[in-house]
C-alpha cells in the first residue's frame, strides 16, 4: 500500500505505524516529516527499520508543542500498546512499594505490590522485595511501627515479641497514645521521602522543643530514636557523600545489551534491578535510556536527588526537560561519575555484564570471540580452531609441553596432547618449542588455524621457523608476552609482522587470554605429576642393583611405587631381571 507522507508535519510530536490495523511501532521526532520518511528512503541501517518499513500499511502522527512533550507522549503509549518493534523492557511484575494501612487508627506497616502507586500512602517503587523489607526493618528500629495483621492486632492481649527487640511501641496493648503513634507514622513517611540528615535535624529539632516545654520523658525517646538512626546509618553506609542517587549502567557485548539499576540512599545500596535484551540497544541509547527512565519512576517521590548515566544520550536535555514536566521536579541528570560514584560504578557495570552473561550459553561465547579475533587478524575461517603451547619445567627438570585445543565450542579436551621434553632441552624454551611442534607436525589430526604460543619473541620465532616449511597453509603463528608484573589485560600479542594491536577489553583479546591460561594451567599440572611421580620412585635408584631397564620394568608392572612396596618377593621376582636377592632389598628399602 502507498503510504502519503506529504501530509505529516514539520512539527515535534509522535508518530505510529500500522499493520493490519495493529501498532507495530511508536517513535517521537523532532520534526515529524523528516524522521517518518526517514523510514522509506532508499537504504535503510538496520534489519528492525526494513522490517517496520515492509510491514507499514498505515502512519498516524499527534503534534506536540516540545520534543519533552512528545517523549513523555511515547513512553505512555508504548507502556499502554505494547508495540511490537518498540524497545520492550517487558516487566510483567508489579513491583514493590512499602505501603501503610492509615484505615486503623494505629496504622501498620508493610510491603505490596503494585504496577503503580495507587494512593499516597504508597511509597516507591522499591528495586527489589528485599530494598522493601530493609527499609521496614530500618522504620520500625527508628520509629518502631507495628507490621502485624489488622485480626492480630485486634486480638493481642499482651505485647509480641517485636515489642521485646523494640521493634514495635505496642499500640495493641495501649503503651503509646494515638497522637504520639501518628506522629511516629507522619514521621517514618518523612523520613522515606526525605534525606538522611533532613531527618536527623527534625528529630533534633523536635527534641529540644519537647525539652524546652520540659517533656523529658519525650524528649528522651527522641534521644534514644536519633541514637538508633546514627547507629543504623553506621552499620549500612558505605558512602556518606551520596545521599539520594539512582546510577543507571548499560553496557553492550556479544550483540547483547545488560542494563542495571543501582540504587543508594543515605550511603546506603538499597538494591539492584536489571534487563536483559537483544542486540546492541547502544545503538539508540537515547530511546534505550527514556525507556528506562520513564518505565522505572512512577511519581514524584519515587525519584532520587541525582541520576547519574554510564554514557551521555545526545538528549540528556530534552530528557531533563520531560522529568521536570512530568514530575513537576527539578534534579540532576549526569553522565560525569566522580570518585564518589566510583564504587558503585564498577559494581553497577558488574551486574549489568552478568545479565549478559547468564543469558549466553557457552558456544556463543566462543564464537563471538573467535570472530573478533579473526577480524583483527584479517582473516575469515568457518571452522575454525586454536592450539595453545606452553613448556613448563622446575628448575630445568622434569620439562613438560601442553597443547591445548579450542574451537567455537570451547575447549576439546580430546585433542590435548603432553610432551615429554628431553633433558638435554630442558631450559631451552626455543628448543622446546621446536621440539613439540616438530612431533606436533607428526600427528593425523590436522593443523590448527592459529597457533598461540605462551613467550615474547624467541618462542615466536622458534614456532614459525618451525612451520615454515610445512606447508603454503601453514597455520598464523601468535605468542602472547606478560605484562609489566605480570599484570593482566598488559599482555601484548605478537605476529611475525609485530605486535597485533588488540584493545585489551575485547572478546579476542580476552579468548587468547583464555587459551594461553588453559595452556599454562595444563602444563603445569602435569609437569608437578611428572615431578611427584619421579620423587615417588627415587626409592628405587638407592638400591644397588637396579639401573633403568629394571626400573622401568618394575613400574611397567606395577604401574606405581605404592605398589611396587606392597608387592610380595615372589610377585617382584615375575620381573624380568629381578631374583630373589634383588627382590628382598626392594621390599626392606
Amino acid at each position: 500500500m502507498a503510504l502519503d507522507l506529504n501530509q505529516i508535519p514539520n512539527t515535534p510530536g509522535i508518530y505510529k505505524f500500522f499493520s493490519k490495523n495493529k501498532i507495530i511501532y511508536i517513535g517521537k521526532a523532532k520534526n515529524l516529516k523528516k524522521r517518518v520518511s526517514s523510514y522509506f528512503g532508499k537504504s535503510f541501517k538496520d534489519r528492525k527499520t526494513h522490517q517496520i518499513r515492509i510491514l507499514t500499511d498505515k502512519i498516524e502522527t499527534f503534534s506536540t508543542i516540545t520534543e519533552a512533550e512528545a517523549l513523555l507522549l511515547e513512553q505512555s503509549l508504548i507502556k499502554e500498546n505494547l508495540p511490537r518493534f518498540n524497545i520492550l523492557l517487558r516487566d510483567d511484575k508489579t513491583y514493590p512499594y512499602v505501603h501503610f494501612s492509615m484505615e486503623n487508627k494505629y496504622p501498620s506497616i508493610s510491603m505490596k505490590r503494585s504496577k503503580h502507586a495507587v494512593s499516597k500512602n504508597f511509597f516507591g517503587p522499591f528495586i527489589s522485595a528485599y530494598a522493601v523489607k530493609s527499609t521496614i526493618k530500618d522504620l520500625q528500629k527508628i520509629y518502631q511501627i507495628r507490621n502485624c495483621s489488622d485480626s492480630t492486632f485486634k486480638n493481642r492481649s499482651r505485647p509480641c515479641i517485636e515489642h521485646q527487640m523494640q521493634r514495635c511501641s505496642a499500640p495493641c496493648v495501649d503503651l503509646i497514645s494515638e497522637v504520639s503513634y501518628q506522629e511516629d507514622i507522619a514521621s517514618s513517611q518523612d523520613y522515606l521521602s526525605s534525606s538522611g540528615k533532613k531527618i536527623k535535624s527534625l528529630m533534633i529539632s523536635q527534641m529540644q522543643k519537647l525539652a524546652a516545654n520540659q517533656e523529658f520523658e519525650r524528649a528522651n525517646e527522641i534521644k534514644k530514636r536519633i541514637r538508633s538512626f546514627d547507629l543504623l546509618h553506621q552499620e549500612q553506609s558505605f558512602n556518606s557523600h551520596l545521599s539520594s542517587v539512582d546510577l543507571f549502567t548499560c553496557i553492550s557485548k556479544f550483540d547483547r545489551t545488560g542494563v542495571c539499576i543501582l540504587s543508594v540512599r543515605d550511603g546506603k545500596i538499597r538494591g539492584t534491578k536489571t534487563h536483559y535484551l537483544k542486540g546492541n540497544q547502544l545503538k539508540d541509547f537515547d530511546s534505550l535510556i527514556s525507556s528506562l527512565i520513564f518505565s522505572y519512576y512512577q511519581n514524584s517521590f519515587s525519584l532520587p536527588e541525582k541520576i547519574f548515566l554510564n554514557i551521555r544520550p545526545n538528549n540528556l536535555t530534552i530528557i531533563k526537560q520531560a522529568v521536570e514536566l512530568k514530575f513537576n521536579r527539578k534534579i540532576l541528570i549526569s553522565s560525569s561519575i566522580n570518585s564518589n560514584l566510583r564504587k558503585i560504578s564498577k559494581l553497577a557495570k558488574l551486574n549489568a555484564s552478568q545479565v549478559i552473561e547468564n543469558q549466553l550459553n557457552q558456544s556463543d561465547k566462543y564464537a563471538y570471540a573467535i570472530k573478533d579475533l579473526l577480524s583483527h587478524l584479517g582473516v575469515e575461517k568457518e571452522n575454525f580452531t586454536i592450539e595453545g603451547y606452553d613448556i613448563s619445567h622446575h628448575s630445568g627438570n622434569y620439562a613438560i609441553g601442553s597443547l591445548v585445543c579450542f574451537s567455537k565450542k570451547g575447549p576439546e579436551k580430546s585433542k590435548y596432547r603432553l610432551f615429554n621434553i628431553p633433558p638435554n632441552l630442558s631450559g631451552n624454551d626455543a628448543g622446546s618449542i621446536k621440539h613439540i611442534l616438530e612431533r606436533r607436525l607428526k600427528h593425523a589430526n590436522p593443523m590448527p588455524d592459529v597457533i598461540l604460543i605462551d613467550g615474547g619473541k624467541i618462542q615466536l620465532k622458534a614456532g614459525t621457523d618451525t612451520l615454515s616449511n610445512h606447508s603454503k597453509d601453514s597455520p598464523i603463528v601468535l605468542s602472547i608476552v606478560k605484562g609489566s608484573n605480570r599484570v593482566r589485560a598488559t599482555e601484548t600479542i605478537l605476529s611475525k609482522d609485530g605486535i597485533l594491536e588488540m584493545p585489551a577489553g575485547s572478546a579476542g583479546f580476552g579468548f587468547l587470554q583464555q587459551v594461553r591460561d588453559e595452556s599454562h594451567r595444563f602444563a603445569i599440572q602435569n609437569n608437578r605429576l611428572k615431578k611427584r611421580k619421579s620423587s615417588r620412585l627415587s626409592f628405587l635408584d638407592e638400591i644397588k642393583g637396579v639401573g633403568k631397564n629394571k626400573k622401568q620394568n618394575l613400574l611397567k608392572s606395577f604401574k606405581s611405587a605404592k605398589i611396587i612396596k606392597d608387592a610380595s618377593i615372589e610377585d617382584l621376582c615375575k620381573v624380568p631381571g629381578i631374583g630373589i636377592e634383588l627382590a628382598r632389598k626392594i621390599k626392606s628399602s
